[in-house]
């Protein structure tokens, strides 16, 4: 585990000093448009060792490779047709691929968790690209937060959850979607949805003409596919109208008068995406248990969902 003295706070000044420290085998938080990365160099052994220690994450959970361009993924993995075409479509932007590994590819094995392919995105935050650009290679990047702990979209959370543990955070202000990519793998040349996330399933529709398929094992082949993930310290119930009188109330939409929070008054799903892992944190301080109202399970809903079924799971 990387041990330094204090973590650094860098600005979008300093994504010079941030590349410096990612060659020398350091890790660094980095802004993306989906939540905070904990970046390190995917190439160095060591360097994505300390990822997983930093933040306690179990080995056997894979890591996402973050690159500047689909060029540059394509030198790691050998993408299917219609990869390719939802790259050209839609990076960079909040969308991960999983597909096979080239020989040769040169990561570190720990990244794939042992597995024969490679999680990939090509982020679309300005300061995570102009890092991307000066670093010029891969970079590994799971969320910035102890495992299974609620995501990190500013750098204060990253610093609660991380400060001393890691070199430097890069702050580049609030993250504007809010959740973690969306992560498609391919059988054949049909897309398989193994997380919801910034790209819904009809953004995917529009671009292959059908939805993905659903995945239908429990086997991790992907990251962010833990049960209990994204979890606050307090418990918390879903799909809540009438909270209990110790819960702190997260609302959405304009029938929740009285609520601690709400993701969205107006209930706005982008703005409700934006707002959930902030939200958390804050209701999360105040120590009592937490009650959400429902949320709509269409478009990027789906992914707000899934991150809070995965809040609420049976702790391990």
């Amino acid at each position: 585990m990387e041990n330094p003295t204090e973590t650094a706070v860098l600005g979008p000044q300093d994504v010079g000093r941030a590349a410096q420290l990612l060659r020398a085998g350091r890790i660094v938080a980095i802004p993306t448009e989906t939540v905070y990365g904990l970046a390190g160099d995917a190439r160095n052994a060591q360097a994505v060792a300390a990822i997983f220690a930093a933040k306690g994450r179990p080995a056997h959970n894979p890591l996402i490779v973050h690159l500047a361009s689909l060029d540059a993924a394509e030198r790691f993995a050998a993408l299917p047709e219609a990869a390719r075409r939802l790259a050209t479509a839609i990076w960079p932007g909040a969308l991960t691929l999983v597909a096979p590994l080239r020989a040769g590819h040169g990561l570190a094995d720990a990244v794939t968790a042992g597995l024969p392919t490679v999680a990939l995105r090509v982020p679309a935050h300005p300061l995570a690209r102009a890092l991307l650009a000066e670093f010029g290679g891969p970079v590994a990047a799971p969320s910035a937060n102890p495992s299974g702990r609620i995501s990190p979209t500013n750098a204060a959370h990253v610093m609660a959850g991380l400060g001393g543990r890691i070199a430097a955070v890069l702050d580049g202000g609030p993250c504007p979607v809010g959740v973690e990519s969306t992560i498609l793998g391919f059988e054949g040349d049909k897309a398989v949805m193994l997380r919801e996330g910034g790209i819904s399933a009809e953004q995917i529709a529009a671009v292959l003409g059908q939805p993905p398929q659903q995945r239908d094992n429990a086997k991790i082949t992907a990251p962010g596919q833990m049960l209990s993930h994204y979890a606050p310290q307090a418990r918390v119930r879903l799909n809540v109208s009438k909270p209990d009188t110790n819960e702190v109330w997260i609302g959405f939409g304009p029938n929740c008068a009285g609520a601690t929070f709400s993701l969205s008054p107006s209930g706005d799903l982008g703005e409700a995406a934006a707002n959930l892992f902030s939200t958390l944190h804050k209701a999360d301080a105040m120590g009592r248990p937490i009650a959400i109202a429902p949320v709509p399970d269409h478009d990027i809903g789906a992914a707000i969902n899934d991150r809070l079924r995965r809040a609420a799971a049976p702790r391990a």
